[in-house]
């Protein structure tokens, strides 16, 4: 059921209040007979700092560049390489400059770490200097093979770099690099006094990049380069070079045109069709730490912050439950149930049963990749059929038991829902990992259920590669296919959902399956599974393989902008997959330049519904395009 009207609206904020009242007696009543043990105040301030535990560091202008720069550079030491880690690490700036002409700071960042702006708006804090990631050197002693093909879980955002390449040499001093993959956002980030280069053009081939996400930021000149595929949202550029497969931009300023695809191969729409910024930290005039939330809008473009103070809603941290990794999950859900927002700070949690999300409006934001585990076939979160909860800057492990399902957006055939299309539930840079850094097993890793839900940036992986302790080849590949199970990566069962940036990986039966009606996404980027050992292993009934993308054939309506299907049978590159993608034949269901491609094994016979040439191991690395399903 949707909420359309206010008096509606009225009505059920009147009844979350009454259950709030109910639930502060029942933690009160908790806490008195456990001697505290449900106590829900976030951590005392001292000298206007806030504890957020051990791996989060705040910086302040006052702090000499040397010691900064020391502490940046002993950490991505740790992490440049720490691919399947448990570290997890935030470094936050409070407002001010940072570095000089002189004497820039210039740091990189690696694996699990988040760099972020403690300003309401990110020119409160600038950088002078750089903040970067570069090709990772596999070969050789770190001298060849050298890509970002696996740079992932990273986060840069809320605040302003002023590149200065000084003490670099010619070609590292040319622009602030940011090779990345998938699950590595830019978020409220203002580039002045140089490039930005998506991708390493200083070190050693093949220098590939594979994805990656911009939002409500602006700069100068991007050099895309090898990067095969990319979503800028709601930002601003001045020129953008290159693009490989599958390049994306919704409600950017300076977008390049469209008109000539695939050639070069741009998506543009001039307005992104729902958006909401991720919730951010930023300490106040009193030096008191908030939590910025930015509202939903319709049909936008630019940044939100151009104009003043980005809209939305402030809320003091001492309205949330600040979790630290070992608090028990009995203790975070009663904070929750008392109406408190989670600040999950910077670890791994083990879940054995789930965090339940249950008030409209609630927040919950990781910081530092906070990874939630499922232990004994959990589901490590549930999210209420309410409107306008917020999930954001969370990571979500299957475990070695199978889940049915890692995070539940609403419940299954229930016919109750509250939703608002002006307030969606929304995720924002939600990851989720089948196997990696140990065996994983689920059913499937997202479910949506609920109506009017905006899906803002998320990595949906069954893991082709990791620490599982598989001896890789054609019988550790054997082995993956039957110990890392997922058969489903998004399964989206609600109504007008919106996703902006699906990145969606490996899975075993359906990487995403589409059941409801008037869904939308922009930017959609799959690998089918790199392991089934056989064709038999690979078969929908009679139909050989999974597509990778599917929409119900009940849909009516449906749109699609910028999508990729990709194919590696490194296991059996005899295995074919007829349909990259799958969708009813009827007018309301559009697809809008999509694409298939063979990166060398295994053959997928149709781009979409029989339609399309093969992407088969003859065009090894070149696209098939459609403009438009149906054709135009």
């Amino acid at each position: 059921m949707t909420i359309q009207s206010e008096h509606s609206v009225r009505r059920w904020v009147s009844r979350s209040t009454i259950g709030r009242v109910f639930a502060l007696s029942l933690v009160a009543t908790t806490a008195t007979a456990t001697m505290g043990t449900a106590a829900v105040a976030a951590p005392s301030t001292h000298g206007g700092s806030q504890d957020l535990g051990p791996n989060v560091t705040v910086f302040d202008p006052s702090t000499p560049v040397s010691e900064i720069q020391a502490k940046l550079d002993a950490t991505y030491a740790k992490q440049v390489d720490n691919e399947m880690g448990t570290a997890r690490y935030a470094y936050y700036f409070k407002p001010g400059t940072y570095g000089t002409a002189d004497q820039p700071l210039q740091f990189k960042v690696g694996y699990y770490t988040e760099i972020a702006g403690l300003g309401a708006n990110p020119g409160d804090v600038v950088i002078n200097g750089k903040v970067e990631v570069y090709n990772r050197c596999l070969e050789n002693g770190g001298t060849s093979n050298c890509l970002a093909l696996v740079n992932f879980w990273r986060t840069l955002s809320n605040l302003s770099i002023n590149v200065n390449g000084k003490g670099q040499d010619g070609c590292r001093g040319s622009a602030n690099f940011w090779a990345v993959s998938q699950a590595v956002s830019l978020r409220r980030i203002n580039v002045t006094g140089g490039n930005l280069s998506l991708m390493d053009y200083c070190t050693a081939g093949p220098q590939y990049a594979s994805g990656g996400f911009i939002a409500d930021s602006k700069a100068g000149t991007i050099v895309n380069g090898s990067q095969q595929q990319w979503l800028t949202r709601n930002s601003e550029v001045g020129t953008w070079s290159n693009g490989v497969w599958n390049q994306v931009f919704a409600g950017v300023v300076g977008a390049p045109d469209d008109s000539a695809f695939p050639n070069p191969p741009y998506t543009t729409l001039a307005t992104t069709p729902i958006s909401r910024e991720k919730p951010y930290l930023f300490v106040d005039a009193n030096g008191k730490y908030n939590v910025r939330v930015p509202s939903a809008a319709k049909n936008t473009s630019g940044t939100t912050w151009s104009a003043g103070q980005t809209a939305g809603r402030t809320i003091p941290l001492s309205d949330f439950y600040v979790a630290k990794p070992g608090d028990s999950v009995s203790k975070i859900n009663l904070a929750l149930l008392a109406g408190k927002n989670l600040l999950l700070t910077p670890g791994t949690y083990d879940i054995a049963r789930s965090i339940e999300v249950r008030w409209p409006n609630q927040v919950v934001l990781g910081i530092g990749h906070a990874t939630l585990t499922a232990v004994n076939g959990s589901t490590p979160l549930e999210i209420a059929d309410v409107p306008g909860i917020i999930v954001a800057g969370v990571t979500i492990d299957a475990g070695t038991k199978e889940s049915d399902v890692l995070l539940r957006v609403g419940k299954e055939h229930n016919w109750l829902r509250f939703s608002d299309p002006k307030n969606p539930t929304t995720l924002s840079d939600v990851y989720f990992r089948v196997g990696g850094p140990h065996i994983g097993k689920t059913d499937t890793a997202l479910q949506v259920n609920s109506d009017n839900v905006l899906i803002d940036h998320t990595w949906v992986w069954r893991g082709d590669h990791g620490v599982e302790g598989f001896t890789g080849g054609v019988n550790g590949d054997n082995q993956r296919w039957v110990t890392n199970t997922g058969r489903y990566g998004a399964v989206i069962n609600g109504d007008n959902v919106t996703a902006t940036g699906l990145f969606v990986e490996h899975f075993q039966k359906y990487n995403t399956v589409w059941n409801g009606e008037h869904g939308t996404t922009v930017l959609y980027q799959n690998e089918l599974p790199y392991d089934p050992p056989t064709q038999a292993d690979w078969m929908n009934g009679t139909v050989e393989g999974y597509a990778g993308y599917k929409v119900n054939n009940k849909v009516k309506f449906h749109n699609l902008y910028g999508a990729g299907v990709y194919v590696f049978n490194q296991n059996n590159p005899t295995i074919h997959t007829e349909n990259g993608f799958e969708v009813p034949s009827t007018p309301g269901v559009k697809l809008h330049h999509i694409m298939t491609v063979n990166l060398s094994a295994g053959i997928i016979d149709h781009v979409v519904n029989g339609v399309g040439d093969p992407a088969d191991t003859t065009k090894i690395g070149v696209p098939v395009y459609l403009a438009d399903y149906p054709a135009a």
